[in-house]
């Protein structure tokens, strides 16, 4: 536990074999896309970097850089990586557009890029999730952080713990290491998502698996105005 985080009592989960198996199964595959994305700072983020997973857990990975779009899909290709579904979505006018790929029929596999700079904030989030790098992984690491429910995971040596994050944002901030902004902010819209559901997405557009990425951003930025500032173009 970080120096100075108090939380109060938490629940403590201890893994069955099956659930590991799962783990090991979904790390698997998230090193073959780390592997094929070297160099371009890569993570798999949420349950598979903490290790609370389920079998119907996604594999999901961030490149936090912001990197040409056919240098992503070339290293994919290469790889033997083939791209099932891509988009691309906005969350809001303000929020920076991400490319997503989907690397199997299931849609459980996504890699996902910024289309422009991410903000120290949309950067975070990834942190307040959990995320691992190739080298984590290669040494069997598991990560904090927080899961869809609300509740902070810290991994132990035969399972994990569960905290409360709400009324306990500040210690959460400090034991992930992120801005107390970025906490109060999640538990924000991940309540209010709980509360009505989930809201509208600016943009959100299919793009069909054997288009290059460039075209759909090019065609997307000649007609919303939004899209074409945030992707700089």
């Amino acid at each position: 536990m970080a120096e100075g985080a108090r939380l109060p009592q938490g629940f403590r989960v201890i893994y069955d074999e099956t659930r590991w198996r799962i783990l090991d199964e979904k790390r698997q595959k998230a090193r073959r896309v780390l592997r094929a994305l070297t160099g371009l700072n890569a993570y798999v983020y949420g349950s598979v970097a903490r290790g609370d997973v389920r079998r119907e857990s996604d594999v999901d990975v961030i490149v936090l850089d912001q990197v040409p779009p056919y240098l992503a899909e070339m290293r994919l290709n290469m790889a033997g990586l083939r791209a099932y579904a891509k988009e691309i979505v906005q969350a809001t006018p303000s929020y920076v557009p991400k490319a997503y790929i989907y690397l199997d029929p299931d849609l459980e596999v996504t890699v996902s890029f910024p289309l422009g700079r991410l903000r120290p904030r949309e950067a975070d989030f990834y942190t307040w999730g959990g995320k691992l790098d190739m080298a984590g992984l290669e040494r069997g690491a598991r990560v904090p952080g927080v899961n869809k429910e609300l509740k902070l995971i810290v991994p132990t040596g035969d399972g994990h713990v569960e905290y409360p994050v709400s009324g306990h944002e500040a210690e959460v901030a400090r034991l992930l290491g992120v801005d107390l902004g970025t906490v109060s902010e999640r538990l924000r819209v991940l309540g209010r998502r709980r509360e009505v559901g989930r809201t509208g997405t600016f943009i959100k557009v299919e793009v069909p698996p054997d288009e290059p990425l460039e075209e759909a951003i090019d065609r997307l930025a000649r007609a919303n105005e939004f899209f074409r500032r945030a992707v700089g173009l």
